[in-house]
């Protein structure tokens, strides 16, 4: 067996996971989130644990069999903590600030960088002694 496909998924409080004709369907405090299955790949919950089962040995199978328990994993995470990443500029003239949705990166070119984030998107940049972490 795979053994990421094999690992148990814990539910947290909070989130619900239905299956309907081979698409999974995940609800949680932060949203909803849908990921079709193939290949006859099943989902057992039960006791608060998911369980990802294929039908056979074949090597479609356990190709995808680990792929949709890290997909359905990630849904769960995302559905009740959400998603950060960190990042941390550290040099001379490497600096990150922002302003509402507007991210404006010195990266060192001859302009700053200036994006335009999604609503969907929360930043926040940390400056001290000479470190910028910015918080997405």
């Amino acid at each position: 067996m795979s053994r990421i496909g094999k690992a148990i998924i814990t539910i947290p409080a909070g989130v619900t996971i239905t299956e309907n004709n081979g698409v999974v369907t995940v609800k949680g405090a932060k949203g909803e989130l849908s990921q079709e299955l193939t290949a006859g790949i099943t989902l057992e919950q039960k006791d608060g644990e998911l369980n990802v089962n294929r039908p056979s040995d074949s090597k479609q199978h356990k190709a995808l069999h680990g792929l949709y328990r890290a997909l359905i994993n990630n849904m769960i995470v995302g559905v009740s903590e959400g998603f950060e990443k960190k990042l941390e500029l550290v040099g001379v003239g490497y600096r990150a600030s922002h302003a509402g949705q507007k991210l404006e990166l010195a990266l060192g070119f001859s302009h700053g960088i200036v994006l335009e984030l999604p609503s969907e998107v929360k930043v926040d940049t940390l400056t001290e002694k000479g470190k910028t972490q910015l918080l997405l």
